[in-house]
């Protein structure tokens, strides 16, 4: 009921029809094969050994796809369904890492494994619902061979990568690791960090009293943390995307989040007011460029653009609380 509340329009997985999940199936290998391309593409002046990886990959899903299209074609007809990732709830887009100008080979590699335990969960789901026999056969081969991905990729990179390529590859554990903990708990940090500025720079200013501007600045963490908590708990079950439990990355969001909001207000538990705004400002100081440092390095943003992102729009927002609470 939730993820039907904060995602309007979209339809829930189990009310596909066979017609509409075949279509789906060539809509997301046509993107999957598409984003291989454009990094291999990309990675070829640099990283020449690693396109050719991207390159096999983007071969396979267009087998993929053709595979597909007979099919839907023997059973449905030449029109597809117009429907997308994005119109089905739990099935999440994927992130536009491939528009970046500089990519690193552990960021595309850690989206390539994304992509393919996602589409492995999807294929599985898909062949559990299928009444048909040859949708039903088609989609679990086509979920063994998305299983097996892995295994092409370790395969071409033994051909074709050197040592200083094959030593930035990470385990599988730690690739789900990342992807059931590390990239919810830094959204949380970085939107608890944030948002919660505004409402403890104007409490401070509108009170002049520590004590509350803490206590404001806790409830504001607090119920910061319970929102994102929920929202990425509701946004995707991780039954199609192998994101993992959507409690262990609710908790974590719901918990970073948090984490971010209490290191400005923490420092207002000191009693002298200049003090403690002193220590408070220092301490955003830090947060402000750790998240553009972290978006750099984990979320493949270039690092210039997440200091004009999250800097300076959060000197902003600090500075809208100062103004709002001196008014």
């Amino acid at each position: 009921m939730l993820s039907r509340l904060l995602h309007p329009g979209r339809r829930d997985f189990d009310a596909l029809s066979e017609r509409e999940i075949l279509s789906l199936a060539v809509a997301a290998e046509e993107e999957d094969g598409a984003i291989y391309a454009e990094i291999a593409l990309k990675l070829a002046s640099r990283y020449p050994s690693t396109a050719k990886v991207f390159e096999g990959m983007a071969a396979e899903e267009d087998g993929h796809r053709r595979r597909l299209l007979d099919l839907y074609t023997e059973k449905f007809g030449d029109r597809l369904v117009p429907i997308r990732r994005e119109h089905v709830r739990g099935y999440i887009a994927r992130k536009p890492i491939w528009l970046t100008d500089t990519l690193t080979l552990d960021a595309v590699r850690q989206l390539a494994w994304e992509m393919e335990a996602g589409a492995s969960h999807f294929y599985e789901a898909a062949a559990a619902r299928a009444t048909d026999v040859a949708i039903r056969r088609l989609l679990g081969d086509l979920a063994v061979d998305e299983r097996k991905h892995a295994d092409i990729a370790e395969r071409l990179e033994a051909e074709t990568l050197g040592p200083e390529e094959k030593a930035a590859e990470k385990s599988e554990e730690h690739r789900q690791f990342v992807l059931t903990y590390v990239q919810p708990g830094l959204a949380g940090l970085m939107d608890g960090s944030v948002s919660t500025l505004a409402p403890v720079f104007a409490a401070a200013f509108a009170t002049g009293n520590t004590w509350s501007t803490f206590l404001v600045g806790l409830a504001a963490a607090v119920g910061a943390g319970i929102s994102m908590g929920f929202t990425e708990a509701a946004a995707d079950d991780g039954k199609l995307t192998g994101r993992g439990s959507p409690v262990k990355r609710g908790l974590t969001t719901g918990v970073m989040t948090t984490l971010g909001g209490l290191g400005h207000a923490l420092p207002y538990l000191i009693h002298d007011f200049w003090i403690a705004t002193g220590v408070a400002g220092i301490v955003v100081i830090a947060e402000l460029w750790a998240i553009a440092f972290i978006q750099q390095r984990f979320m493949a943003t270039p690092f210039w653009r997440a200091v004009l992102q999250v800097v300076l729009g959060g000197a902003l927002v600090f500075a809208a609380g100062i103004l709002i609470g001196s008014a």
